[in-house]
């Protein structure tokens, strides 16, 4: 069994975050989002993975290499303008020899992939399709499907009151190999826009795989803040230690401490400082005596000055907060950037690095 995880994308919507850092590498508790995917596929029995990469790929690809020390095989393909999910298939078409997943490379989900394998061999269907139920569909893509879980319609985006349904597309596939020939070459072709329509119209069997699993796309600041809540409240289980966790975690003074809270490599906290409740410290960071770091996301190497106070941002590495800045709720901050002392950030604010 084979997979192919589509790590293409720019990662606009998370910028200031991905000017430097390609959307995959974007680090979840610590490590690349996309080393916990490959993780996930191993551990499913599937250790042959294709990525179409475009935007920053050697970040990924000098990261990861051939994939043998996670114990797999890697092969990246460049893609040299973007080709859709569809056409990004089509491009890796000679590297897939059967079966095979297709994951979007910023959806973070607790679908049990053998379960799902399970249930596309009793179908015998040419497509599987993850769906999940959405209390708002109206920004997914809604499947309509028979009682025997065939495919039967997609529908982009309807207005809520007009859904048919509220079972959504979770951007996880089972496809036969076959489906490859539907999709033209050397274009930009859309799978869920186009192939998987084309296919439905055809009377090939598509079937819906339809879950209660936890589900989320990581591509929104607020999203990104609010899968390391789920992490830290277990609704999507990763293994994390309540109260404080991570490799520094010994070296937290206890007087500092609001959990639940991770901790990397190096950290430097002063005990009158708090850190938390649902905080991450990437390695080497430093909090200054007073300072307050609450529901925040810190990568590595980030300085926050005497008596700043963070709550609910997300600050890139290298970053330094100024002592006695406040920082707004729902701030990004991005590589490198210094917060000037005392400065007041407002709500929301996108603060990026300025080209020396």
């Amino acid at each position: 069994m084979q997979a192919v995880v589509l790590v293409g994308g720019e990662g606009t919507r998370l910028r200031p975050l991905t000017l430097e850092t390609p959307k995959p590498m974007v680090p979840v508790m610590n490590m690349p989002f996309l080393e916990r995917t490959l993780r996930r596929l191993k551990e499913a029995g599937i250790d042959d993975v294709i990525l179409p990469a475009g935007y920053l790929p050697e970040a990924i690809t000098s990261y990861f290499g051939d994939g043998s020390w996670l114990g797999m095989r890697l092969r990246f393909v460049i893609e040299a303008t973007p080709l859709g999910t569809a056409g990004a298939l089509k491009n890796v078409e000679q590297f897939i020899d059967g079966p095979f997943f297709v994951l979007n490379g910023d959806v973070l989900t607790s679908l049990d992939l053998r379960a799902m394998l399970a249930d596309h061999q009793r179908t015998g269907g040419l497509a599987t399709i993850h769906l999940i139920h959405a209390d708002d569909p109206s920004a997914f893509g809604v499947v309509v499907h028979d009682s025997s879980g065939r495919i039967l319609d997609f529908i982009e985006k309807p207005p809520r009151d007009q859904a048919p349904s509220n079972e959504v597309n979770a951007g996880t596939y089972l496809l036969e190999r076959e489906v490859l020939d539907a999709i033209p070459a050397g274009r930009p072709v859309s799978i869920e826009r186009e192939t998987f329509p084309a296919l439905i119209a055809a009377g090939r069997p598509l079937y819906a795989y339809t879950t209660d699993d936890y589900w989320i796309d990581l591509g929104r600041p607020e999203a990104y803040l609010a899968a390391h809540r789920h992490i830290f409240d277990n609704t999507m289980p990763l293994g994390v230690v309540p109260g404080v966790d991570g490799p520094g975690r010994d070296a937290v003074p206890p007087s500092a401490v609001r959990g639940p809270i991770f901790v990397g490599n190096g950290c430097r906290i002063a005990p009158d400082a708090v850190v938390g409740p649902y905080t991450v410290l990437g390695d080497n960071c430093e909090i200054g005596p007073g300072a307050v770091v609450a529901d925040s996301l810190l990568w590595d190497g980030v300085v926050v000055g005497a008596g700043a106070h963070l709550n609910t941002a997300i600050v890139a590495s290298r970053a330094r907060i100024g002592a006695g800045a406040r920082v707004g709720a729902g701030s990004v901050i991005g590589h490198g950037v210094s917060v000037p002392a005392n400065t007041q950030l407002a709500p929301d604010a996108r603060i990026a690095a300025t080209a020396s």
